[in-house]
């Protein structure tokens, strides 16, 4: 683990310390000597967790307690951290309905896993000298499929091979989607 290693005992230099006793009691503004003999008395370590107030806090509790509840904290924090990667799904001129649909709705799955998704019109030979607007509009056509709210985070444009444009999804917009859907449930 890269924890920044915290001052304890004798390697704290500030002269007072705010020290916070072992049963997590405010012992108050204590000159470094007296906190080191409470942290003796009470057979624990004295750790500044706190350097840059002022006047520094430090408590009295064992330091291996402290590192292994530290290191905890940290592998929890680091396990709900969740990479986003731009997924990509790609559709021709002549692509099929069919074939549309079950592209849509996995870039919903994507989009639901918390995912962007870049959608690209590709475009080669003779598609190249088509109407701009019914190229775009075609994309537009793909991206209404999805059956998952989403928000253009970056609008249809020309690419190298055609148009792309990268969506994102919208949990306010999807929440409210789904409430809807469950409502005439309940009323049948």
């Amino acid at each position: 683990m890269a924890t920044d290693r915290l001052r304890i005992n004798n390697e704290i230099r500030a002269p007072e310390l705010r020290v916070i006793g072992a049963g997590g009691e405010n012992l108050g503004v204590l000159s470094l000597d007296a906190a080191l003999a409470s942290a003796k008395a009470a057979a624990k370590d004295l750790i500044e967790i706190s350097p840059s107030a002022v006047p520094p806090v430090a408590k009295i509790m064992d330091y291996g307690k402290f590192e292994y509840e530290r290191s905890k904290k940290e592998k929890i924090a680091k396990s709900k951290v969740k990479i986003s990667e731009t997924k990509e799904v790609q559709i021709k001129v002549g692509t099929g309905d069919n074939d549309m649909l079950l592209k849509a709705k996995k870039a919903a799955q994507w989009l639901s896993e918390g995912h962007r998704v870049r959608a690209e019109l590709f475009l080669k030979g003779r598609y190249k000298g088509m109407s701009e607007e019914f190229l775009k509009d075609r994309l537009k056509k793909f991206l209404l499929r999805i059956p998952y709210a989403y928000k253009v985070a970056e609008p249809i444009a020309r690419s190298p091979k055609g148009f792309a444009g990268v969506i994102e999804r919208d949990l306010a917009a999807q929440q409210k989607r789904e409430k809807e859907q469950k409502q005439p449930h309940e009323n049948q």
